[in-house]
């Protein structure tokens, strides 16, 4: 008998960490992993972070080294779209007209960002962050020095890139939709730690504030423009040089939809990552896996997800009982400022924060509390507590809350 065949559709870390799991727990099939970049897995936290303030190399953030794949027999396509699948057929379909069978197919096909919908939004000053091409882009364009960038969004990836051009001694504005930072995230109060912290850092926000109108040609090169505005909803035209967009992403679905399954927020998936579809699971910024723990669907687009649903998925491959039980994980680098957020975001939404240390100096540990339960917690330049922070959180357990703020109570003994 012939050995099966796994083909995964995308080639980021959710779907090169499915091949890993696959060789590692002893599958001798065949992979093939088809990426729609020419380049190997890698993962994308440096390109907003390390990378893009030229502090570590292009491929500290490579999954594997190239010799890998070969090395194990994993079967690398680069610049290769999956454009549909015939699920009763076991059959993918390349963009192109190439047929492909498989025994099991896992989508990790990713998210892209979305774009501004405004007139100028394709001038060729304006940039999105997603790729390593975007970042060394981005790189080039920030490392010079002395210009006048403005980044639309006031999320994780718009202030990251905010620090890294304030590094390089650029002029940043950030315009921001919602009225603090980070409020969608991480609620106003933590928001407003991380707006002063980059106003110290001579950053100036925007916000609720909307964007109407980039001054320029649309559909330039991308290139560095002198004489480039934003203009926001009040009529505030603010000059730029380049203009960096960072308002979340979508995940692609469009070979699920064209395949017909059904998409809500992504393509749902059970606790072992398997859509409704038999033999086809989905991972990483596509999946919106159920969460046992939480009882509802989440989708989430950290790494760590990427890496924990891709695990799950090449276990339920092989047969195994396998459930996507990973509490969601995420960090960020700006400035001197350094964080660890575990939780459930939904959980979290509408908790009571506490603090744990000095919230004034951004040396803390915040917890939201839930029915009296850590149901989410962020480190912020304090180090070593985040299995602890897990730890809590997976118990379920009531906390005294005053000895959880106390930092003379060891949180090993909550």
């Amino acid at each position: 008998m012939s050995k099966p065949t796994v083909v995964i559709a995308g080639a980021g870390l959710a779907g090169g960490t499915v091949a890993t799991e696959l060789r590692e727990r002893g599958f001798d099939g065949r992979i093939l992993l088809f990426g729609a970049e020419q380049h190997h897995p890698y993962i994308r936290p440096p390109l907003s972070k390390e990378f893009l303030k030229g502090e570590a190399e292009r491929s500290a953030g490579d999954v594997h080294p190239e010799a890998w794949y070969t090395d194990n027999a994993v079967e690398f396509l680069p610049d290769t779209v999956a454009s549909s699948f015939d699920a009763a057929a076991h059959e993918l379909f390349l963009d192109g007209g190439a047929r492909i069978t498989f025994d099991s197919l896992v989508l990790a096909t990713g998210a892209s960002p979305r774009r501004l919908s405004v007139p100028g939004a394709g001038h060729g000053a304006v940039f999105t962050l997603r790729t390593i091409e975007d970042s060394e882009w981005l790189r080039s364009a920030l490392e010079v020095g002395g210009r006048r960038v403005v980044v639309v969004g006031s999320g994780w990836i718009g202030l990251e890139v905010a620090a890294a051009a304030r590094g390089y001694g650029n002029d940043v504005t950030v315009v921001g939709s919602s009225a603090v930072p980070l409020n969608s995230a991480i609620g106003p109060e933590l928001g407003r730690v991380f707006e002063r912290l980059h106003t110290d850092n001579g950053v100036s926000f925007r916000n609720a504030a909307s964007v109407v109108a980039i001054d320029g040609d649309d559909d330039g090169p991308r290139e560095v423009v002198t004489g480039t505005g934003v203009v926001t909803g009040t009529g505030e035209r603010i000059p730029a040089d380049l203009v960096v967009v960072g308002v979340g992403a979508i995940p692609n679905t469009a070979i699920a939809e064209r395949s017909g399954l059904s998409v809500d927020n992504g393509v749902p998936t059970d606790q072992g990552m398997r859509t409704v579809a038999e033999d086809v699971y989905a991972v990483g910024d596509l999946a919106n896996p159920f969460l046992p723990v939480i009882g509802r669907h989440l989708r989430n687009e950290h790494w760590a997800n990427a890496i924990a649903g891709g695990t799950v998925a090449a276990r339920s491959i092989l047969g195994e009982a396998a459930s996507y039980d990973d509490i969601p994980y995420f960090y960020s680098d700006q400035y001197d400022l350094g964080m660890e957020y575990s939780g459930y975001g939904p959980l979290a939404a509408d908790a009571r924060v506490v603090y744990r240390g000095d919230v004034d100096a951004r040396e803390f540990v915040a917890f939201w509390l839930r029915n009296e339960r850590v149901v989410a917690g962020m480190n912020v330049n304090v180090w070593d507590v985040n299995d602890q922070v897990q730890r809590l959180i997976r118990s379920g357990e009531h906390v005294d809350e005053r000895r959880l703020t106390d930092e003379s109570v060891d949180l090993a003994s909550l």
